[in-house]
Formats: structure tokens, sequence, C-alpha cells
């Protein structure tokens, strides 16, 4: 059976009542899963060649240290694939799915996404229990326990964002709130989301090693000023409790911020010890940072940081505001299990660079497996859970898993591997930004201001001309633009040619957008990234599809009609034409 007839085979597979998926399996269908759907977006508009579309911006950037991503932000201008990647594998996004959304009423998606698919009505978590009782189906190496993360948040937060346990103990996750990533990540494309982060238990404890929740928050903050490698208010202390100066002023007194200021620490040859550390964790961290037993370094986590994400359905509460649902899409996990330093990184970084030269068509590969995650080359591991055909959370497969590792290994958009916690919101907002979103949604929200003046999402609209990569969102484009992509081509021709004729006219604002309601967004983000009822139903029972097929591997977007705007297939040296813009 050629490939052709076994891509057609595979796929009929998927929708059939016969196809039974052994998540178990490493066999891949698609052998490049983490190269996302969202790279397949058509920049060049059908309409006319001189109109570009560039939501690549966002993801491949100018890299920022010890992220040793190089030259990443060249891969905005080609679609620089390895063969396997040249027929776009992601076939969910090609299916109208207009009939089958029409067969679900309203009552009936809003009554699916508002059961618990978590939490028992005892409060106890659901997927913990069945990981615990393990079947044969989801033990990988038949070693008759689970060997990956076992869930035990209960999404019962207090006011500083900090989770509970049904008997009120501190589980140590911590949520936080965020500027959702450009695109994919705001509900209106699709789903409500959350992240929170837990520090091992040596950043919760004070010197003697018994819990302190002033040291863990103290913690918390000083890896937030690493990693975003700037100065972190915080609430005022004392530093003579922690004989750590985090204000940086010479001496140990009150501080109220965490100031980012780093020199090289000293190395010992003798003792092969490092010390002389310019900023310093607190509590009975600083004790095993003091001993080299854990390390500390801008831009990076200390190993054994987790991070948990839950993707879920998009409800609508009584008064018509868009809220989380109940129910959970996915449960993603991420933990760091090893330390990479400064030159490892960017050796990895350098390797990378001559493998993708020498061998423009080998396939990435990443070890791991459906149990213990897979592993990002970086020290993480990323492991999940999603919907099964009933609505229950079951393990991911390894191919379903290889989907997250694209965008959390190179790219130049992260951060140690991570996207939102250097995005997290500070000083001047609810509670420092330490606080789930089911405790204050996303209205009065400003905009992010960029270092040119520009604010964030406005600056998306303007580079991409879309509310989404895949340039779908009917409801973003008839609320901002003064055309449609998709029906006014005559008239955007005509409109065209005049502007250009006109030297003074700037095309990327002026022609096409309703300037007044870009305005509205700097001082409301929810004006633009949150859905309208209809919009949010109809989301909900385009990815019910999906759960009903078990089609995850064929694409998880849930996409309404056929997408226009991405390619089908591509050839060897096809580009984006976007450095006219780049430039």
């Amino acid at each position: 059976m050629n490939k052709t007839k076994l891509y057609i085979f595979f796929n009929i597979l998927a929708c059939s009542s016969l196809f039974s998926m052994d998540i178990k399996s490493k066999k891949l269908y698609n052998e490049t899963a983490y190269i996302p759907s969202q790279c397949y977006t058509k920049t060049v508009s059908d309409i006319d060649e001189n109109i570009l579309h560039n939501p690549c911006y966002t993801c491949h950037t100018q890299n920022k240290e010890p992220n040793f991503t190089l030259r990443d932000a060249d891969l905005q201008e080609a679609y620089d694939f390895p063969a396997a990647a040249f027929k776009n594998p992601w076939t969910n996004l090609f299916k109208d799915r207009t009939r089958q959304i029409e067969k679900i009423s309203d009552e009936e998606i809003l009554n699916y996404i508002r059961k618990d698919n978590y939490l028992d009505k005892e409060g106890n978590i659901i997927l913990k229990n069945k990981l615990v009782k393990l079947s044969k189906d989801w033990d990988f190496n038949e070693n008759g326990k689970w060997d990956g993360y076992i869930p035990d948040l209960y999404f019962n937060f207090d006011k500083e964002g900090f989770d509970k346990d049904k008997n009120g103990e501190y589980t140590g996750w911590r949520a936080f709130a965020y500027y959702p990533f450009l695109g994919t990540f705001w509900p209106t494309n699709g789903s409500t989301d959350d992240v929170l982060i837990r520090l091992p238990k040596i950043f919760q404890e004070d010197e003697q090693g018994n819990f302190d929740l002033e040291v863990y928050k103290l913690n918390l903050s000083i890896v937030e000023s690493l990693i975003k490698q700037k100065t972190i208010e915080i609430s005022q202390i004392d530093e003579r409790k922690y004989s750590v100066d985090l204000n940086q002023n010479g001496k140990l007194d009150k501080a109220s911020k965490i100031v980012f200021k780093w020199q090289k620490p000293s190395f010992d040859i003798k003792t092969k010890k490092i010390s002389n550390f310019t900023m310093s964790y607190v509590g009975f961290a600083r004790k095993q940072l003091i001993n080299n037993d854990i390390l500390i370094a801008p831009g990076l986590y200390p190993k054994g940081t987790e991070f948990i994400h839950s993707v879920r359905y998009i409800d609508i509460d009584k008064n018509n505001k868009i809220i989380m649902s109940k129910r959970l899409k996915e449960l993603r996990y991420a933990v760091k299990k090893s330390w990479n330093n400064y030159s490892q990184l960017s050796n990895l970084g350098l390797e990378e660079i001559k493998a993708k030269h020498d061998y423009p068509d080998r396939v990435d590969i990443f070890n791991g497996n459906m149990e213990i995650g897979v592993n990002n080359k970086r020290g993480w591991f990323y492991q999940g859970f999603i919907e099964d055909k009933s609505g229950d959370l079951r393990p991911q497969s390894y191919e379903e898993t290889l989907f997250c590792i694209g965008c959390h290994s190179n790219i130049g958009a992260v951060a140690d591997s991570t996207f939102v916690f250097q995005r997290k919101f500070e000083k001047n907002t609810h509670a420092q930004g330490w606080y789930h979103w089911s405790q204050k949604g996303f209205e009065n929200i400003v905009d992010k201001l960029l270092p040119n003046g520009q604010s964030e999402y406005v600056r998306y609209l303007k580079e991409n001309s879309a509310g989404d990569e895949f340039r779908s969102n009917d409801e973003i484009e008839k609320k901002f633009f003064k055309v449609n992509w998709q029906k006014d081509e005559e008239n955007i021709r005509k409109d065209l040619i005049s502007k250009l004729e006109n030297p003074k006219i700037d095309l990327k604002q002026e022609w096409k957008f309703k300037l007044e309601e870009l305005e509205k967004i700097k001082n409301d983000i929810s004006y633009l990234i949150l859905p309208s009822k209809q919009r949010a139903l109809k989301l909900n029972k385009a990815y019910k599809v999906i759960v009903d097929e078990q089609s995850y591997i064929y694409g998880r977007d849930p996409i309404i009609k056929k997408a226009k705007n991405v390619h089908k297939e591509l050839k060897r040296g096809t580009m984006t034409n976007l450095e006219k813009v780049l430039k």
C-alpha cells in the first residue's frame, strides 16, 4: 500500500466505530507531529500577493539567552520543513463540521461541558483514583503502577491563588494570571485555559525544613524575576530574616522589590564549587544553593519546577458572561527533571542548527512514552491527559503528546521551554497577578504595552490582518476590519490599487482597520479575546465532534468550516514572502 492510500486508510479508520486506539503504542501516523498545524498557514493572500499575513512572528522571534534558539526569527521567511512534513497531516483542518454541529443542540452541549470530569461529587480527583488502580491498557511498561504524574490539584484557591486540598492543606500549586499567548490561545479561537506553577518542597520551607508560606511566596517572586530578567515588586519584607539582599542595595533592610542584578558567580577549581551568587533563593533553598545541591541562573527555572495547564470548553453564565467550563478537554503537565547550564544549552542550539543544515530531511526524535511523558531535550518532560470517547480523561498517547513538544522546545518565544510565566501580570493588577481565572475574568484588563509604544494584541491584528492563524475567525474580522477578506475580493483589489497610488497611506493600518474599535482593546482585552455566546457554542460543538471521533492525531483545532488559508501540501523551498515586510 503506497503512502497516499495509507494516509486515506488511516483517516477512514479514525472516523470508524471499528477504530480502536492503543494509547500505549509509539507507532506514529504523523512522524512530524511536533510541527503544529498553525505552521501551515498561508501568509500570502489569495486575493492579492501584496497582501501579507504574518502570525509567524509571535513564536519565531528573536530569542533571549539562555534560550539559545539561534536564527529562529529567520523561520518567518520559509516553510523550512523536512520532506516528511510537506504533506499537511492535520487533515481535520479540511473537514466541514457544519452538519455535525447542527445535530448538537445548545442544551446538549451546555449540559455536557458543565459536567465535571475532573472532580467527583465528593471532591475526589477522578483521574487520580484511576491511576492508582491502574488498568493494563494504561500501563506502558507493565510494572503495575503509573510512573508519570498523578494529578493532585484541587482547583480550590485562596485569595492569593494557592490551591488547597480537601483537608485545607496547601498542595504547593499556585495559579497566576497572564496575557494569553497570541492567536490560538485566545478563548475566541476555541478554548478557555489556565496555568499553575509549583516549585519543589525545598523552596516552600524555611532553613529548618518547615513549611513557610512567606518563604514560598518570596521564592516564587525570585523565580519570576529570574525568568523575566527584570525587577519585580513585592509586599515589603525584612531581609534580615533570610540573610539575602533582595533589593540589591548592599545591606539587609526592608525590601519591597526583587531587584534583578546578575554577575557571573565564582568557580573554585579545587572544591569544584560555585559561589558568590549575585541573586539567591531564601529559606532551605538558600542552604541548598550554597551547597550547590541546586543551581540558579537568569532565564532558567530551578530543577523540579512543575506546571499544570488545564484546557477547557467555553461556558456562559446566567449573565451571558464567558467563563471556564467545569469539563476539561485536556490536563497538561510539565516537570523540569534536569538542569542544563548555558554552555550545554548553547551547544544544543548549535547542534540543532548543524543537523538542520547537514540533514534537512531528518525528522526530530524525542524520547519518552505516554506514561512518563516526552523529553524535550532541554530537561523538561511533558505529559498530558485528554478526553476519551465518553468524555472521561485518559492519558495521551506518545503521538498526542508529541504534539506539544515542537512549541515547548526550540522556538524564540519561550523562556526555558515555557510560554506564559514571563507573561504573568505584575504590580497594579489584582493580587499582583497571583489568582485563578475563576476568581476574576479578563474584563477591564489593559493590553500589554510594548517597548515601541504599541500594544501587543493590537499589533497582532495589524501584523496578521486577522484574529487567528487560520484567518477563520469571522467574528473578529467583522468587528475590527473594514474589509471582509473572504467575500469582498474585488473591492479589496480596487481599494488596494488606489492606496498604492498614494504613498502616504500606511497599507498595514489605515485602509483596512476600524481604528475606533482597536482603541477599545487597549483598555479591555476581553473586547477582543472573548467570543460571543453563539460563537462559543459552535466552537464547543466542533471540538465535541473531534472527541467523538477520537481523531486528535489529525488535529484538535475546533474548525467549524474547512480551513481555506492553510497549505495542504508544500514543496521544498516554499517561501512565505514575509521577507518583504520583515525588511
